[in-house]
């Protein structure tokens, strides 16, 4: 008796299918915060174990405050006026404590990918836009140290609020609001350039003309008519006269309305435009 004998033929194993990379669009707003809040503390960590990188937070707004105050302050303002001066000065130099902080974030972007540090970021199943985010929330809470130090050197040399403490806390607002909004150019060029080098020498062709062409240190009414005109459209010249305005007195809806405005413009074109970048980035 001849035994018939079935073969089966077994179907080859499906291939495993690949995870797609983590995508902003599939992770939940509170899963984002918590990657957020997990690389703020792994920056702040880093903080404290280089307490050298803080060195520009403190020193930076007591150089800059000597300097503009004993150096600078009785060319610009008039010998005997520098108690004056202190109360024009010390609000200008808010403005220019959050552009000096943003320019550090790009140097320190394009170290940490030099580092490989980025890569193993874009490795991890997060949004990659939760580690630009948590780099700002970081450099954010630098810049509220180099104001606080700007704040207490410029009450040591006579600073005088004018208005009222809510006022102060709004200068300080929206210094911050619009030194976050900086942060978005220079991670940009942070990402672009290719060495810290490249980021820092193009930084500074656009602090110079930004911090000097604007009302931070001398009144605009001083300055030759074709500069008047640039420092009119300078937004350092709007956060400076708002941050004064806010301390001393005077009208702020006009200046304080163009910062914020200035802040979301460059947001909304910015920060997109890092976050595609920080994809692509090889």
């Amino acid at each position: 008796m001849s035994t018939a004998t079935a073969t089966t033929a077994q179907a080859p194993a499906p291939a495993p299918v690949k995870s797609a990379p983590a995508d902003e669009g599939r992770i939940g707003l509170r899963a984002n915060l918590r990657h957020i809040g997990a690389l703020v503390r792994r920056n702040a960590l880093q903080i404290k174990q280089d307490p050298e990188s803080m060195f520009d937070a403190l020193l930076m707004p007591v150089i800059f405050t000597l300097l503009f105050v004993y150096v600078f302050g009785g060319a610009i303002s008039g010998k005997g006026n520098q108690q004056e001066y202190v109360n024009y000065v010390i609000p200008g130099l808010m403005a220019m404590m959050g552009l000096n902080i943003a320019m550090a974030v790009g140097t320190g972007v394009n170290d940490d990918f030099k580092k490989g540090v980025m890569d193993r970021f874009r490795s991890m199943p997060i949004a990659r836009s939760s580690v630009l985010i948590a780099k700002i929330v970081v450099e954010v809470g630098r810049m509220m140290v180099a104001t606080t130090v700007l704040l207490a050197m410029g009450f040591l040399l006579g600073l005088q609020i004018h208005t009222s403490v809510l006022g102060l806390a709004t200068a300080i607002a929206l210094s911050m609001a619009f030194g976050a909004s900086l942060m978005w150019i220079f991670i940009l060029l942070g990402l672009t350039m290719k060495t810290a080098q490249a980021v820092q020498g193009v930084a500074m062709l656009v602090l110079m003309p930004l911090q000097f062409g604007s009302s931070i240190f001398a009144p605009p009414t001083t300055m030759p008519g074709w500069l008047q005109s640039f420092t009119d459209y300078n937004p350092l010249s709007n956060l400076a006269d708002a941050a004064r305005n806010l301390i001393n007195g005077g009208p702020v809806a006009h200046s304080v309305w163009m910062t914020l405005g200035w802040a979301a413009l460059i947001t909304a074109v910015t920060a997109p435009l890092a976050v595609a970048k920080f994809r692509k980035k090889t």
